[in-house]
């Protein structure tokens, strides 16, 4: 009998069973038939350090040495590419930006305020003439998400974890020694339960029969543009008020409204005014001129009610672990997410590197819903 079952194959179950697979039996069970689909494999892929909520900023801090330093064999390439992160601003926006450098501080990531004529250096595209200026981030980042999620493939398996896929949790009985998970045509007896389900993370839990925690998911947008070779080096260009931002990605450029409407756990596609929207406001704030969209996609982020992260045991049911909430920092928060998972799980308590990044168990729990 598998010691976990870790339900759901995106970047936060597959990071928590490539880290507690390496002590424990584990099942990671998908509904999809290929990892990943979800919100995983439609991000904006940055490592971006002064970004969420105050709760999960320690994650990212404590995700940032793996991330930058590739795992020995398990990956060839990097898993991070030098991009810098560029917050701008209008004039009446110089609050908002204000808040951005208030924000880096706080988190530890450097940042440096420049003036316009910096920022038109550094993205000659954007148009200065009412411009406040901008904070500068140059430890921001490009994130191969795709490479990243094997790695954790790879971690997995090399510890002897199985995975299905196309396996759809139907539901989730609790036994005197754990709990049974019917899944496809199977099922799968553990002691523990890691609910990984992302958008879908309160249906999983009525499955076991325990109360929902009131996850709300939310529309991102992502789509690309034609761009230009020579550009490839401007940096993330993300606006104050995080009404839009863009970044090169090759020979296009990918751009975002950054929206967040509720929607319902589903398979979400992207509408044509978000896109319009979007171009709207990236071409007033630059020359770009955009006229055509050569693809576009959307995912879902998902949020707990205060908007921290959701990592901890119920309190209310023996062995029902929750990994969820992520609020679009699932990414670039995994490594330490899965460490974390890990260590609560088989020793009951935080490891020392990451309580050092000011992770904090009670502040991640379930518990403070309940």
């Amino acid at each position: 009998m598998p010691d976990v079952v870790v339900i759901g194959g995106g970047i936060a179950g597959i990071s928590a069973a490539a880290f507690l697979s390496g002590r424990a039996d584990v099942a990671l069970v998908e509904a999809e038939a290929q990892m990943a689909y979800h919100t995983t494999g439609r991000s904006a892929a940055l490592f971006y350090e002064n970004y969420g909520s105050a709760a999960s900023r320690p994650l990212t801090a404590a995700s940032k040495s793996f991330l930058t330093s590739s795992p020995d064999g398990l990956i060839d390439a990097p898993l991070t590419t030098p991009r810098g992160g560029l917050r701008i601003g209008r004039t009446d926006q110089i609050e908002a930006l204000r808040q951005t450098v208030r924000e880096a501080v706080a988190s530890g990531s450097r940042q440096e305020w420049i003036d316009p004529e910096e920022v038109e250096r550094l993205c000659p595209a954007i148009r200065i003439e009412e411009l406040a200026g901008g904070v500068w981030e140059p430890d921001t980042a490009d994130l191969d998400v795709a490479a990243l999620h094997q790695t954790f493939v790879r971690m997995s398996r090399r510890n002897q974890a199985s995975i299905s896929i196309s396996s759809a949790v139907t539901n989730i009985e609790r036994r005197s020694n754990g709990w049974r998970i019917f899944h496809g045509q199977d099922h799968t007896d553990a002691d523990t339960i890691v609910n990984a389900a992302g958008a879908w993370g309160d249906v999983v839990a009525e499955l076991a029969n325990i109360q929902p925690i009131g996850l709300e998911s939310r529309r991102r947008t992502v789509f690309m543009v034609p761009g230009r070779q020579e550009n490839s080096g401007w940096p993330m260009i993300i606006d104050a008020n995080l009404d839009f931002y863009f970044k090169p990605d090759g020979h296009q450029i990918l751009c975002s409204p950054a929206e967040e409407v509720p929607s319902e756990p589903c398979d979400a596609q992207p509408r044509e005014l978000d896109i319009a929207v979007a171009i709207d406001r990236i071409n007033t704030a630059t020359t770009l001129g955009i006229r055509t969209v050569t693809s576009s996609w959307t995912g879902l982020r998902t949020f707990a009610p205060d908007e921290d992260p959701v990592h901890g045991f119920e309190p209310e049911a023996d062995g029902f672990f929750w990994l969820v909430g992520q609020g679009g920092t699932g990414i670039q928060t995994s490594p330490a997410a899965g460490a974390l998972t890990a260590a609560l799980i088989l020793d009951g308590k935080i490891s020392t590197e990451l309580a050092e990044h000011g992770i904090n168990p009670e502040t991640l729990s379930p518990a403070r819903f309940r």
